[in-house]
């Protein structure tokens, strides 16, 4: 699948543009702060119908307009064109449309153009909190599984409706039935289909990891959680005691996590940071095989300024995994090094562009 072309008003720090882009590698090259990320945003935006970052849709408005619109131009590997549009006009609801017909909902969006995207903040994923995992989890699984997101969204409404009762002081069991019910239902749904997850891009990213490492660390993820060893009745059971004090509910696949290692050692409290950006990129790239075999479309491939603290040697060695024809389609990537951009594309026989990016405005550049 490629992005052909995209047309963006008033997003963010981008006032106007129209372009064209390479099916095979497409690099951006400009300091920071001058509209590279916002343009990956921008496309990211097309592909999920939200901004990389959770942020307020009011902020995607270029400041001092009144509306933003961003459209592009998608051509999938079954050889079909369709063009999104995303638009947002203070004080209304953020359209989001489909060759012209507005979605009734925005997850019936999801999936249709996978994407995966790699940036300088992904090290949280390893030193940050559990929820930065879990939404790792959902964003992938969802993009891949339909059925997975209806049971997320259907999971966390039962579980604010729980919370409200708890923080109402409710204690007649007979009232939380239902609720619970749900909360049952789809949170064995939630938890296989995390499991089968985490099992499957597990040898992945350790192989992954090993290549650009050169050999030299081997890593580990495990999945993290209270329905490994019990149903979610047995655990809303045992903690419900525990909740009405609380005012919350303690356990569940909410609290739900992934545990890293290298060589045996929790990468999260040892690893450097090279380390963890290693493991970071070596899980998107896991990520994006994981999602082409389970779609049967070739994602987007986004990476923002993904040779930030690595060694010379990493970075060669993730050239070479992001350039290989075979496994990857279209590439959107950003530095700040025009060396790294050029040695990239000097290794690629085929189609690529090469970009500057200054101030939110996009001029061709010709590669050394």
């Amino acid at each position: 699948m490629t992005l052909d072309n995209i047309e963006i008003l008033n997003f963010k720090n981008i006032p106007s543009a129209k372009l064209e882009f390479s099916p095979g590698v497409n690099c951006l090259l400009g300091m920071n702060g001058m509209g590279k990320s916002n343009l990956l945003d921008a496309i990211h935006l097309l592909s999920m119908a939200r901004p990389m970052s959770s942020i307020p849709d009011s902020s995607l408005v270029k400041h001092g307009e009144d509306l933003m619109l961003v459209k592009g131009e998608f051509h999938t590997d079954s050889d079909a064109k369709d063009t999104i549009s995303c638009g947002l006009a203070k004080g209304k609801r953020k359209s989001l449309k489909r060759n012209g017909k507005e979605y009734a909902k925005f997850s019936e969006h999801i999936g249709s153009y996978p994407i995966v995207i790699s940036t300088p903040d992904d090290s949280r994923i390893v030193s940050g909190s559990g929820e930065e995992r879990r939404k790792l989890m959902d964003m992938v699984i969802s993009q891949a599984d339909p059925t997975y997101l209806s049971a997320l969204i259907r999971y966390n409404r039962a579980l604010e409706n729980r919370n409200k009762m708890l923080r109402a002081g409710v204690k007649d069991p007979i009232l939380y039935e239902s609720i619970e019910n749900t909360m049952e239902e789809t949170g064995a749904i939630i938890h296989s289909a995390r499991k089968e997850w985490v099992e499957k891009i597990g040898p992945i990213v350790a192989q992954i990891y090993e290549r650009i490492s050169g050999g030299h660390e081997k890593t580990e993820i495990k999945y993290k959680s209270k329905l490994n060893d019990a149903t979610m009745k047995e655990v809303l059971d045992s903690h419900r005691a525990k909740d009405q004090v609380l005012g919350f509910t303690s356990a569940g696949i909410h609290r739900d996590d992934i545990e890293s290692s290298l060589d045996g050692y929790s990468l999260r409290t040892l690893g450097s940071q090279g380390q963890l950006k290693t493991f970071a990129v070596a899980l998107r790239l896991a990520i994006f095989r994981y999602l082409k075999q389970q779609k049967g479309i070739t994602p987007l491939l986004l990476l923002d300024d993904i040779f930030d603290k690595l060694d010379a040697s990493r970075v060669e060695n993730i050239m070479k995994e992001v350039t290989n024809a075979e496994d990857f389609g279209q590439i959107f990537i950003t530095d700040t090094n025009r060396k790294h951009l050029d040695d990239i594309l000097s290794v690629i026989n085929g189609p690529k562009t090469l970009i500057n990016v200054s101030e939110g405005e996009f001029t061709p550049l010709t590669p050394e």
